[in-house]
């Protein structure tokens, strides 16, 4: 586990607005660098940690890495915060980025298919991070 890219900088809470628009800007930053089967899970129903999951999955450790760094790069470019930790980065088997509102997920296609993170949250709503304003949309439950 490692700290957060700037330590200097103190977490944050933000409302749920924010928060599902840095996990949109998350999920496109995966979907940029080829991530496969990006998802947002809205969780905040049933933990009370965080409110979104982003998971997504690299074909390789060497994609699993671009991934990650993807989100970090525009989850700040979207004026998000920095990780409050990050997990994984070293193995590039699953990568968990800590956004205290949302968490990153970026596995690699085996651990993906292992932990069936979808299947462990298949009550939880699906949102469509697709959509043009997902920031004000209802979630759907696909």
């Amino acid at each position: 586990m490692r700290p957060a890219a700037d330590p200097a900088e103190a977490p944050v809470t933000v409302d749920g607005a924010y928060a599902r628009r840095w996990a949109v800007a998350a999920a496109e930053a995966a979907d940029e660098r080829k991530g496969v089967d990006t998802v947002v899970i809205d969780v905040g129903d049933v933990l009370v940690v965080t409110d979104l999951f982003v998971i997504t999955h690299g074909n390789n450790p060497r994609q699993v890495r671009s991934i990650s760094e993807g989100v970090e790069e525009l989850v700040k470019e979207a004026g998000g915060p920095s990780p409050l930790r990050i997990e994984g980065a070293d193995l590039r088997q699953w990568v968990l980025l800590d956004y205290g509102s949302f968490v990153v997920h970026v596995f690699d296609a085996e651990r993906r298919s292992l932990y069936q993170l979808e299947r462990l949250w298949g009550d939880c709503p699906v949102l469509d991070w697709r959509t043009a304003d997902l920031a004000d949309a209802a979630p759907s439950t696909s």
